[in-house]
């Protein structure tokens, strides 16, 4: 990725981390920036082909999260924070950011759920997601409190999971 590019993930990434940690929501206008900056970087230095990364960043991020929102597993904020690093990145790199958000989300969730003793809550939950989803059902129709909206759940703020997984790109990327 060209520096510049890398510069603006970053800063877009951190900047939402920042608001998500603080007040646990990501602001539309951080989103918005971090889109239409990546759209304008990749079309300024590709043309149209450039035009076309960028939204197949935002398509590939879309692709994914948009169901996990759906599924009430994923705030809407998220979502828009990975389109637009989706757009900042183009596909090819938004996947494996993807990648490394996954990893340490889930490191960082089972941190999360030894450190609050619900291993057995998290088991259950588990067993009705699997079967919800075996069923093409979403699993907080069946259990309320597998919403995100639920204030029981245990939530993690997922902006600074995803800055964690931009930082791990950009160093394996740098260090290739």
């Amino acid at each position: 990725m060209p520096t510049l590019l890398s510069l603006v993930l970053i800063g877009t990434a951190l900047t939402a981390a920042f608001y998500d940690l603080r007040l646990r929501r990501i602001p539309n206008w951080i989103n918005c920036s971090g889109f239409l900056l990546g759209l304008a970087l990749n079309t300024h230095s590709q043309g149209w082909r450039g035009a076309m990364t960028a939204l197949g960043g935002l398509v590939a991020a879309l692709g994914i999260y948009l169901p996990l929102y759906a599924l009430k597993g994923m705030g809407a904020g998220d979502v828009k924070l990975m389109a637009a690093l989706g757009a900042i990145a183009g596909p090819a790199n938004w996947f494996h950011i993807f990648l490394m958000t996954a990893m340490l989300g889930g490191l960082a969730s089972i941190a999360l759920v030894l450190w609050r003793r619900r291993i057995s809550q998290t088991i259950q939950n588990i067993s009705v997601i699997l079967g919800q989803l075996a069923k093409g059902k979403a699993p907080a129709e069946k259990d309320g409190a597998l919403s995100i909206h639920n204030d029981k759940s245990l939530k993690m703020p997922h902006g600074a999971v995803i800055a964690a997984g931009v930082g791990l790109f950009l160093v394996i990327s740098w260090n290739a």
